[in-house]
């Protein structure tokens, strides 16, 4: 690697601090974050009532300034101590901390502008990092390898589910009419699938013998159309547990940090790595 390439000793130690949370700094700085977003989305709910914010208005806005500019200093500090500023800014994580941060300065140019505060909420999945959930990102890989391998399936499911509906609809609006509420075929499709997937708003009810038996029969399918995705997915999940327990390795357990590549940002790194899994820049230097 070339020199001018090299992050300084400062910059290094910064990027430890701010980007990875195996280490004690790290650790701190995480949890002091997660504490004031918290604060910040707690200020944020206080603000959205009337009564509060009437009385307490100068308090709330003194407080939300304090904890704009934290984020303000954390998102440039985030900035410098990468090499590439641009990985970082349109990462997702890069998109939420800016949006998080600038609604009160754009306050003063666009009014109304305020409601992007509610955009913290989403930094409290850095509560990931400091939980050290990281470790079942293979669990979650596999999930979501279950759920493509099972999309065929699912889709064909929905469709036929859908279809159903269509049916049991327009059967639910010849029988109940406008005087149940069924006035008219989407809206009797509505029911059927508020009813079906056992939501059940009563919004609308059959009031006939012959509704209600229908009804009757669109409820226990219901738990039934519950359970088929779930036992499709979970069938797919066992099928590739078995499949990795035929590996050369049965057994093995490979760890996953929050060691963050001081290049491109990208985490999830197993411990015994020395570069970057995605640019293959040198995690350590």
């Amino acid at each position: 690697m070339k020199e001018e390439d090299k992050l300084s000793p400062w910059k290094n130690k910064l990027h430890e601090i701010i980007y990875e949370a195996d280490t004690p700094m790290g650790k701190l700085f995480d949890l002091i974050l997660f504490v004031i977003i918290i604060f910040s989305v707690i200020l944020i709910m206080l603000e959205s009532v009337k009564a509060i914010d009437a009385e307490y208005h100068e308090i709330l806005f003194v407080l939300e300034w304090v904890v704009t500019i934290f984020f303000t200093v954390e998102y440039i500090a985030r900035i410098i101590c990468i090499k590439k500023p641009s990985h970082y800014i349109f990462s997702f994580y890069g998109i939420i901390d800016f949006l998080s941060t600038i609604p009160l300065y754009i306050s003063y140019i666009f009014a109304g502008s305020q409601v992007l505060l509610a955009v913290r909420a989403f930094r409290l999945l850095r509560v990931f990092r400091i939980l050290k959930l990281a470790r079942f990102l293979g669990e979650a890989s596999q999930l979501k390898r279950a759920l493509k391998a099972s999309r065929a399936k699912i889709t064909v499911f929905l469709f036929a589910v859908l279809i159903a509906s269509v049916m049991m609809g327009t059967l639910m609006y010849l029988i109940e009419g406008d005087e149940a509420g069924f006035t008219s075929i989407p809206t009797s499709i509505y029911w059927t699938i508020v009813t079906l997937t056992t939501v059940g708003y009563g919004d609308i009810a059959p009031i006939t013998p012959q509704g209600q038996a229908i009804a009757t029969i669109i409820m226990l399918l219901g738990y039934g159309i519950i359970a088929v995705p779930t036992g499709m997915v979970t069938a797919e999940f066992t099928r590739q547990n078995k499949d990795k327990s035929n590996d050369d390795e049965p057994g093995r357990y490979v760890h996953i940090n929050t060691q963050c590549c001081p290049t491109c940002s990208k985490e999830g790194h197993r411990d015994d790595a020395t570069h970057c899994y995605n640019c293959g820049s040198l995690l350590n230097e």
